[in-house]
């Protein structure tokens, strides 16, 4: 029998009474983030998931979702409370990426950070709210412009949660990592899929068997997960009905990943330095047709912006070599250039 084999069928004939998360862990209750402990007790109550007579006594919460043995606390009290970076936890680990081009070859931004999940959760948001660019889209009738997150923040949301609450902790070296490319994000966690599940069969109804039972509880008792496996389905029917294409589930090299993909050009937020709203708009009216006129441009950006300043943000443009033109004066026309699918610089 294949080791891999053996591995995955001693973890499911153990996993109710023997896993990484439920071991002792070598940390104390005064390692604990306890304001973390508490808040965990306040959203549990505002989304009725927990009593509201429930303790906020420290011991009391831990005892109440297991993770305490006896006064020994657990692997999973630490990934979800621990207050500082502990050398006994490198795996609490979450790295950020924002690359420039389609691959790994040059970072703009690139963070490596260890926490609790619930700090590393927030830090994970707060980097893609950074770096994903606004989607702006003109509706027919509405004089503004209608401006949205480029992916829908509650898949996002669910594909992270995913990542911190199903992946593998005993690896040592292991993390949560977040990679934004020109034309595409991902979300990475180490560790295999558990109990033979497949990354098909993400993409259905499945039985939700969490690695992490216990890390999940929290979770859920916070309002940031469900119960019944639907979370991979949820980021489908999101991303669908904002009009991307279906996220795909991946499993290689030992770890699993959702890929997010944008439905069309993307106007970027920077190119050697950072582009206005209104040089944004014109990069975004320039990738719905082939190419438009002057005025059709000044319609659509604002009827009453002056030529002269129009014409000066076109300009610019076409020296960032973003957009071309044919003709001269009034008459020439404008258009992108080139139009892949592009998150933005």
């Amino acid at each position: 029998m294949p080791q891999e084999t053996y591995q995955r069928l001693l973890m499911d004939r153990t996993h109710s009474h023997k896993r990484w998360e439920n071991s002792a862990s070598p940390i104390h209750v005064e390692d604990l983030d306890l304001s973390e402990l508490r808040a965990t007790v306040r959203m549990g109550i505002e989304f009725g998931r927990i009593p509201s007579t429930a303790s906020a006594e420290a011991g009391d919460i831990l005892e109440r979702f297991g993770l305490r043995l006896g006064q020994t606390l657990t692997n999973a009290a630490a990934v979800l409370f621990a207050k500082h970076e502990s050398a006994h936890y490198p795996q609490c680990q979450l790295r950020l990426a924002r690359f420039r081009g389609l691959d790994k070859n040059e970072f703009l931004d690139q963070r490596q950070l260890n926490g609790n999940a619930f700090r590393l959760l927030t830090e994970a948001v707060q980097f893609m709210n950074r770096h994903l660019p606004v989607s702006g889209r003109i509706e027919p009738g509405v004089f503004e412009r209608v401006d949205a997150p480029l992916f829908p923040p509650v898949a996002l949301r669910e594909a992270l949660v995913n990542a911190f609450v199903h992946r593998d902790y005993s690896i040592p070296g292991g993390a949560v990592s977040v990679a934004i490319y020109d034309d595409r994000l991902e979300i990475w966690s180490d560790g295999r899929l558990p109990f033979g599940l497949t990354v098909e069969a993400l993409a259905k109804e499945h039985l939700s068997r969490p690695r992490n039972p216990l890390i999940a509880e929290v979770f859920f008792r916070r309002g940031l997960v469900e119960r019944w496996g639907r979370g991979t389905q949820k980021i489908i029917e999101l991303c669908v009905l904002a009009g991307h294409p279906t996220p795909q589930f991946l499993e290689q090299a030992g770890a699993v990943g959702v890929r997010f993909l944008p439905s069309g050009y993307i106007a970027p937020l920077r190119v050697a330095h950072d582009l206005t709203n209104r040089q944004r708009m014109i990069l975004q009216i320039l990738s719905a047709s082939a190419q438009e006129t002057f005025g059709n441009i000044k319609r659509q950006v604002n009827p009453d912006i002056a030529d002269r300043t129009l014409r000066d943000d076109l300009l610019h443009l076409k020296r960032l070599l973003l957009i071309d033109s044919v003709g001269r004066g009034r008459g020439a026309t404008w258009s992108l250039r080139g139009s892949p699918a592009r998150i933005g610089r």
